[in-house]
């Protein structure tokens, strides 16, 4: 009967799973801020909270809602310019092959038809920017259902602050796993899901903010489009802004804009390339990483099946999995098993 009615409690919090887990993860990670709270408003959690989830509305979300909207204005922006004909995927890549000879005899090696190739770049693009105005509309349409999501997560997060510690010590209570191994399953789920957060998030955020940047500066159409889709393409990894960035410093440098190509790759490799050495292991830290590969897939299924909260959840499942089977060779394998 317990395994029904938690199954059966988790089945009716299935719509609400993006806010309630994302009210954990913000909750866990402004923790340590709550903790400055009590002691300034003098142990009075529930001050310390509001005054918590002031600072994540100010530089979480207020942000975040200023880029989505700005987002899919240049999207549908450049949906339409696509659509007009005022940007010519063809004819860019026409300019590429004529400045750099050698791509076009690369594809005739390869036997790939440059025609075929530019109409399906050409479709590729014009798709893409019509799923990022189709959802525009769609953002739009459901604006009220996203706020209300939003508005719980909000609440939900309110309560993860103020209450946090009461909530893990009564789960540890719960949980039949004894005192040590949910002390090791507790400190790995919160490593890991700072590492993932701190590390990849604002790892990626920062890429794709220089990369906005400068793309601005340089006055390359819609930056802001350009700068989430880096940022987006950050998240992944073993995939990075280099995939933005390199093709345009290309393109530039097919149009005759030298200075502009230079000034794209010595940005982005001597910036952007540069910003996850420099923070990851600021955030992160060297000794809490996964294996590359095994965060690269973990990754790549979270994405397939969680959507967006992916980035978190795959890495997440992946060191939870890693923790059981540490308990496991721990507990019933001895130095002696092994003659």
């Amino acid at each position: 009967m317990l395994v029904l009615v938690t199954a059966l409690f988790f089945f009716l919090l299935k719509p609400f799973f993006g806010a309630v887990f994302w009210a954990c993860v913000v909750g866990l990670l402004f923790f340590p801020l709550q903790q400055r709270f009590l002691q300034l408003w003098n142990n009075r959690p529930t001050l310390a909270a509001l005054s918590s989830l002031v600072v994540v509305i100010t530089i979480g979300v207020i942000p975040t809602l200023f880029v989505l909207v700005s987002f899919f204005q240049e999207g549908a922006a450049l949906y339409q310019r696509l659509q007009s004909g005022d940007i010519d995927i063809g004819q860019r890549i026409e300019q590429i092959r004529q400045a750099f000879p050698a791509i076009q005899a690369l594809m005739d090696r390869l036997n790939l038809d440059l025609t075929q190739f530019k109409a399906q770049l050409s479709n590729a693009a014009i798709a893409a920017s019509r799923f990022i105005a189709q959802n525009a509309m769609q953002f739009g349409q459901d604006a009220v259902q996203w706020v209300v999501s939003l508005g719980l997560m909000l609440y939900l997060t309110f309560f993860t602050l103020r209450d946090g510690s009461g909530l893990v010590a009564q789960l540890a209570r719960a949980l039949p796993l004894g005192d040590e191994r949910e002390r090791l399953l507790f400190a790995k789920f919160a490593e890991v899901t700072r590492a993932t957060v701190k590390g990849n998030l604002v790892v990626a955020v920062v890429q794709g903010s220089l990369g906005g940047i400068i793309f601005w500066i340089l006055g390359i159409p819609a930056p802001l489009l350009w700068g989430v889709i880096m940022t987006l393409l950050s998240l992944i990894p073993m995939v990075g802004a280099g995939l933005i960035w390199g093709p345009v410093a290309i393109y530039l440098f097919a149009t005759g804009s030298w200075i502009q190509g230079l000034v794209l790759i010595g940005f982005g490799a001597g910036v952007i390339g540069l910003v996850d050495n420099f923070l990851r292991p600021i955030l992160v830290g060297r000794d809490t990483k996964l294996p590359d590969y095994l965060v690269l897939l973990s990754t790549l299924g979270g994405f397939v099946l969680f959507g967006i909260n992916g980035f978190v959840m795959g890495p997440l499942l992946a060191a939870l999995f890693v923790a059981f089977w540490e308990i496991f060779i721990r507990d019933f394998n001895t130095p002696g098993d092994a003659g």
